[in-house]
């Protein structure tokens, strides 16, 4: 999507509050990704992506900010987190396997675009196959006023299909398994061995079953497209998305940052190590074939709170090139948090209930006592940022969610007091706050 730095940041301001200088720089970050793709194949190859290291208290809008820019732009986007690369081979993984996560995201994403793209043939497809079994297909020779009957009944048959009418009724179908297909969890090695059981036959087998037609529908989905979509070039347009175009979001990485006291610990270190190829360019295989990390953009995040950026080592330091600090969240923030957002976390809960026929409305000075609240909540305790919201508003409608029966086609007002009144016991008695809010 060409989108100037300007028009990305204002993208993010309808979701993500503040944090003005976070948003310039991966704005920035992305567009000059735009820029290389614009440029000679060998200029392409210098120029490498600008990584970047967010540090900031959670629930500050870091991962936000990346997953937003990812999904509008259509990139392949992973998040992972660092401390799970520790102690591999007892509680961690194998530090390519976000690679892999990521050349996964980026098939998922083509692939569906293909299938939005070739809907009509896939629905075809499927409806063929159901059709052959409620209507099996006529044996050669039979007469012309035969044939016209059977046409006539297949299409009535196909309107009472499509309008959901058959939905019901129990067919026999044959489904397609493969013993790859059901053990998502094969390594990457085993993706050559994958294609050559496909191409021969063996692993693959039919199995019968009888389901409802609107569950026939479902089940002869990865049938239908396997048949209609080119796999192959599927798979080629991934692996090059998902180098050129391709996100990995860190979380955590002061978790694995080795500071004073922790100098010793091997496991950390390690982690840092494994990363630092991947984040410098490697190849890394996947069962879609290999895969060049050289032009993948990594963003980095952690609070630091116990550790620096400087604990890092100073090779995976340098690969990040580009710092920004995020702000902690004033109850000001806090406010339009609550108010600014198109799916605001006070309109979330306003739709949850309207479900009900409960009309919730939110007085102002409500709105700006639980930011309040909220922020006072994370100055006393750990800083957990917007996360915070989500407990006391679900403290202060607890009530109304448990009863919402007894407000059906009634309004429902929140107001200062009532804010007050109920969360007061809590935010007065610190025990209790730690343990609730």
């Amino acid at each position: 999507m060409n989108l100037t730095p300007k028009e990305i940041v204002k993208f993010l301001d309808e979701y993500v509050i503040g944090q003005k200088r976070a948003k310039k720089i991966i704005a920035i970050a992305l567009r000059n990704r735009y820029r290389r793709m614009k440029l000679k194949p060998e200029l392409q190859d210098d120029i490498i992506p600008k990584n970047i290291l967010m540090i900031g208290s959670t629930g500050v809008g870091k991962t936000e900010i990346a997953r937003r820019l990812a999904k509008m732009l259509g990139f392949p986007f992973v998040k992972v987190e660092a401390s799970k690369y520790t102690e591999v081979g007892f509680v961690g993984r194998d530090v390519e396997s976000m690679v892999r996560d990521l050349a996964n995201a980026a098939l998922n994403l083509v692939k569906n675009e293909q299938r939005q793209k070739k809907q009509d043939k896939i629905n075809e497809y499927i409806e063929t196959k159901i059709l052959e079994k409620l209507l099996p297909p006529l044996p050669k020779g039979v007469s012309e006023e035969k044939q016209e009957e059977y046409k006539n009944s297949l299409e009535k048959m196909r309107t009472k299909l499509r309008n959901g009418d058959l939905d019901e009724s129990v067919i026999e179908i044959e489904i397609s398994q493969n013993f790859f297909d059901t053990n998502p969890n094969l390594p990457p090695e085993m993706g050559a061995m994958q294609d050559i059981v496909k191409v021969i036959g063996v692993g693959n087998k039919k199995v019968k079953k009888e389901l409802k037609i609107k569950d026939a529908k479902n089940a002869l989905q990865n049938e239908a497209i396997e048949q209609i979509l080119d796999m192959e070039s599927i798979k080629a347009e991934a692996l090059r998305r998902a180098e050129n175009e391709g996100i990995i979001f860190i979380d955590e990485i002061d978790k694995i940052a080795v500071s004073g006291s922790n100098r010793q610990d091997p496991s950390k270190e390690g982690v840092q190590r494994d990363l630092l190829p991947i984040v410098e360019g490697s190849t890394v295989q996947t069962k879609f074939g290999a895969l060049k990390t050289d032009h993948i953009l990594f963003i980095a995040a952690g609070a630091f709170h116990l550790s620096k950026p400087s604990d890092l080592i100073p090779e995976l330091q340098g690969r990040f090139p580009l710092r920004v600090e995020l702000d902690s969240l004033t109850a000001k923030a806090l406010y339009e948090i609550l108010t600014r957002p198109k799916n605001s976390l006070l309109k979330q809960y306003q739709e949850l209930l309207k479900t009900e026929k409960v009309k919730l409305v939110f007085d102002d000075e409500a709105i700006k006592e639980i930011a309040e609240i909220a922020s006072k909540a994370n100055e006393e305790m750990q800083d957990i940022g917007a996360r915070r919201l989500h407990t006391v508003i679900e403290n202060l409608l607890e009530d109304i969610s448990f009863e919402a029966d007894e407000y059906k086609n009634k309004t429902f007002k929140i107001d200062k007091e009532m804010v007050q009144d109920k969360l007061k016991d809590i935010v007065e008695n610190k025990d209790l706050a730690r343990y609730i809010l």
